[in-house]
Order: C-alpha cells, then structure tokens, then sequence
C-alpha cells in the first residue's frame, strides 16, 4: 500500500541521505502523519501513512531515505501510538514521548494534523520533550488492562445494586418490606425466594426485574474477583516485595506499576517517580512565610494509591503515626505532615520497583 496525503513535499537530494533528522508523528486510529526535520529545525517533507504494520514499515523506510533517523517525537505514545512505539523502538529508534503542542503555538500556528507532527519533531529537537516513551508489552500493560476491566465491572456493579434498590423502593409493599433490611449479599441471593406472581402486573416486572439485576450483581462479583486474582498473580510473579509493603494492596500496587510502565527505568530518580505521582514538593513561600507544598499535578490515580496507602498506615502502623506527629509538633499541620509521609512512603517504593525490576532484567539475560 502506497503512502498518501502528502502534505507540503520538498524533492529529495540523494546526497543528504546521510544527515541526521529527527521525526515527528502525530497518531491517529485509522492514520499517521508522518514529519521530518532537519537538525536546523527546517521542515523537508510530511506524509500520512495508515496506521498498519505495512505503514509503520513504509513510515520508517519513509523518513530513512531523507537521513538517519535516530529520535523521533511520537504523541499518544499510550494509545494510537503505542503500537508504533513499539516498532519504531525494535528498529533501533528512541522514541520521545510528546504531548500536544502548546496552546500559544497553536493559535499562532493553527491546527493541522501535518503542524502537530512537525510541532513533534521540533518538541524533541528542543528539548522540550525528553521523556522516553513507556513500553507497553510487559507486566504493567497487562495490569493496565486488568485494572481498566476490574473498574469497568465494578462501576456496572454499582449501578445494578443502586438500580435493584431503585426498584424496591416503589415496589408493593408485601414485596419490599421482606427485602428492604436486607444487606446487599443477602438481598442477591434472596432472589430465588421471590414470589411468584400474575404475569402483566406491576408486581410482577418488579420480581422480574429484582431477579434479573440481583444475577448481574452475582456475574459481576465473580468477574471482579476473577480479575483481582489475575493482578494479584502478575504483581506475586514480577514485583512479590511491593505487597510485602505495609498498607500496600493488589489495587494500589497495580496503580503504581502502571504509572511507572514497564520500562521504569525511564525514571532516572526516586524524585522524578515522587513527581510523577504528584508528591514532590514545591515552594510555596510568600514574604516572612517559608513553607513547602506538595503539587497538584502528576498521576492522579498514583497520588490516590499513595494517598490510600498512607492513610492504612496511619489507623494501623505506630511508626508512620509517630512520624505525623513528630511533624506536627515540629509546626506542621496534619496535611503538611501527610503530604511529608506520602513523599517518603514513594521513596521506599520507588525503591522496591527498581529493585525488583532490575532483578527481572538480570535474570532474563542470564536465561
């Protein structure tokens, strides 16, 4: 299949096969479009290419034959351009993971498909962009996965119980009164003990409804537990220490590890990991007060595992209790002194996922 949409073409010189060039891709569900700069930061061509393995191959071989194509700037490195991360990585190319272009250059600029691959290119010709893309063809990508169908399940969990009392609540009161103090397993269960009543009746679509949400809650308790056992075995198999960590859960560990990615190494301190998860300090100070705060930004699901994590550690663990209130009478409020302990409890577990997975490492080059 043959590249099409070319958008501003520049003839190609044969002798400049061999200068250095850098691409920028901006990706899409059905298509890529492809941009290739020069070290200068000039612009030589732009070309679209179907998001296939046919294309991501006549992509490569594209942006070759204008020079050698050591870095290139891919967006969504996550979604639409994962797949392509991957082969551009196996061909012997760093890929950089590069956000949107800045709403500034945007409107200066408008918004075309072929100005956000060349915003891409320029992104890591500058410097801007210098996070390696993650990989996702490992443990953490399939704890992604789990973990995006376990949340699934449990939000549809949640709506058929708040629908199942929805309906009891205007049922006939000879059918609610027996259900309404029932907790929710029991209430599932009970079920198979609905009367059976005349067909057409509003009583009767209200047992036929109760009978139906209350086996959908049953299929999506089995599905949940399914799917926790199966993250439970992925971190057991690669990363076992992490739920040796007090406070530390198959839910929580499996949010961290798919902040980090399977290549945490691209982490290059347990500072950027603490910035990733939003848990880094940032000055706060303001004239005679000097005081630190912890930043709004990073993963938020991270944050929320930390935040998880600290909080067991507080009701249950005398250490991380003395600590907060060591802090405290240090003069720091209970949130400072929160946001103090979140930064330490992700030092020791940053420490534990590098470990384990430089272990991993070690261990597949020795097979």
């Amino acid at each position: 299949m043959t590249s099409a949409g070319v958008t501003r073409p520049t003839r190609l010189h044969h002798h400049h096969r061999h200068r250095e060039v850098v691409l920028g891709v901006d990706t899409h569900k059905d298509a890529h479009v492809a941009a290739v700069v020069s070290t200068t930061g000039k612009l030589i061509a732009s070309c679209s290419f179907s998001a296939t393995s046919d294309g991501y191959r006549q992509l490569l071989d594209w942006a070759r034959s204008h020079g050698t194509v050591d870095r290139a700037g891919v967006e969504c490195t996550g979604s639409y351009g994962a797949a392509l991360s991957r082969f551009l990585r196996g061909s012997g190319v760093g890929v950089i993971e590069v956000n949107q272009p800045d709403k500034a250059t945007r409107r200066r600029r408008g918004k075309t498909d072929a100005i956000d691959a060349e915003a891409a290119a320029h992104a890591v010709l500058s410097g801007r962009a210098t996070a390696t893309a993650k990989l996702a063809d490992g443990p953490a990508e399939a704890l992604r996965l789990f973990k995006m169908a376990k949340v699934s399940g449990v939000k549809a969990r949640t709506q058929a119980i708040n629908q199942l009392r929805a309906v009891l609540v205007t049922a006939n009161p000879d059918l609610r009164e027996p259900l309404d103090k029932l907790t929710i397993p029991k209430l599932v269960r009970a079920r198979i003990a609905l009367p059976k009543t005349a067909a057409g009746t509003a009583t009767a679509a209200a047992v036929f409804a109760l009978r139906l949400l209350a086996r959908r809650v049953e299929e999506l308790d089995d599905e949940i537990a399914a799917l926790k056992q199966q993250i439970t075995d992925v971190i057991s198999r690669h990363t076992p220490q992490l739920l040796e960590c007090y406070g530390v859960g198959p839910d929580t560990a499996a949010t961290l590890l798919i902040a980090t990615g399977d290549t945490p190494e691209r982490l290059r301190s347990e500072a950027s990991f603490a910035s990733l998860c939003g848990v880094s300090p940032v000055e706060a100070s303001s004239g005679k007060t000097q005081r630190r705060r912890l930043n709004r930004g990073g993963d938020r699901q991270a944050n929320s595992a930390l935040c998880t994590i600290v909080l067991a550690r507080l009701c249950w663990e005398t250490r991380s209790r003395s600590y907060v209130e060591r802090r405290i009478a240090e003069g720091k409020t209970r949130r400072e002194a929160i946001r103090c302990l979140k930064r330490y409890v992700a030092r020791e577990l940053y420490t534990i996922i590098i470990r384990a997975h430089t272990t991993s490492q070690d261990q597949a080059l020795a097979a």
